[in-house]
């Protein structure tokens, strides 16, 4: 397979729109800070003329792995394993870029491999680390964590009601034996929820483990202010988030530069407010053509954000 190939099994979300979003200049210099399997990565590629310039991040060891099979061989392209909440740490970026994308979330690589312990409709190792290399796995934190942190977890990153009865259950479980497979939490989730409702009972448990074991919403705050800083005038930023929360901070991070704060009479007049980033068409969300082709882009949300002189 060539790097211009699009593989079908592994569909770029809102591809057109990110394309569009990014607006690629033939000589300008982008960053992909989340390859997956380089369905974007591919996109912009195809867009670049000779003097242009491709950045490929990925916490992912496998994404990497194929990143540098597909397109290391091309010398437009540099390649380089990490979060892109360090972006700003690669030498690759101090000229600048001309626009950066960040796909967050987990992939649908991820997701299909069992042995990933991403996902609960699959059983596998209870482990959810995006770089299996790096830090503690799920079922390590699930066997040390408080009940009253794993509640919390729960809580705040999947917004999950009944936080406080699966984190007790979970406490229980172990002391009997550790948890240690994805189909085990599950069912254990499963087994203490309310029966009903159009989801999985473990999907909002299961995605707040996992945007913790990968620090995710932090890496996302932290990606944001180094692709703003690294921007060219001129330059575009795209995020498609997949959770309301993530989406939320992209939000609240273009608003803060595009728009001034509200006015209060009480308080002294602001200083005047200079705007540094021009949203670019609000919230876009997947086509009904999309959505028929691929229903994981049904949750998906693309902000596009240029940065102003």
């Amino acid at each position: 397979m060539t790097a211009h190939a699009q593989p079908p099994s592994h569909l770029p979300v809102m591809f057109d729109e990110t394309m569009d979003g990014l607006r690629i200049r033939r000589d300008g210099c982008y960053l992909d800070g989340t390859f997956g399997r380089g369905g974007h990565a591919r996109g912009v590629l195809e867009r670049l003329g000779p003097a242009g310039r491709l950045l490929l991040m990925d916490k992912d060891p496998e994404a990497i792995a194929e990143a540098e099979r597909g397109f290391a061989a091309d010398p437009r392209v540099a390649v380089r394993q990490g979060s892109f909440a360090e972006l700003a740490e690669w030498d690759a970026t101090a000229r600048g870029l001309d626009g950066v994308l960040f796909d967050l979330g987990v992939s649908s690589p991820q997701l299909d491999e069992a042995r990933r312990g991403f996902s609960f409709g699959k059983d596998g190792p209870l482990d959810m680390r995006m770089d299996p290399d790096q830090g503690e796995s799920a079922a390590d934190w699930l066997a040390r964590a408080l009940e009253a942190e794993i509640a919390d977890v729960l809580w705040r990153h999947g917004e999950e009601r009944m936080s406080r009865r699966i984190a007790r259950a979970i406490v229980a479980r172990r002391a009997e034996a550790p948890i240690t497979r994805t189909a085990e939490l599950a069912g254990l989730i499963a087994s203490v929820m309310p029966r009903g409702g159009d989801i999985h009972p473990a999907t909002r448990s299961f995605q707040a483990i996992r945007i913790h074991i990968n620090r995710e919403l932090d890496d996302v705050e932290a990606g944001l202010a180094a692709a703003f800083g690294r921007l060219r005038p001129g330059g575009r930023l795209v995020v498609i988030s997949f959770h309301s929360l993530e989406d939320r901070l992209v939000k609240r991070f273009i608003a803060a530069r595009a728009k001034p704060p509200a006015g209060n009479r009480r308080l002294p007049q602001a200083e005047a407010f200079t705007p540094s980033l021009r949203e670019v068409d609000g919230a876009q969300r997947a086509s009904a053509a999309e959505l028929a082709r691929n229903p994981r882009a049904r949750s998906a949300v693309l902000r596009v954000a240029e940065k102003l002189a």
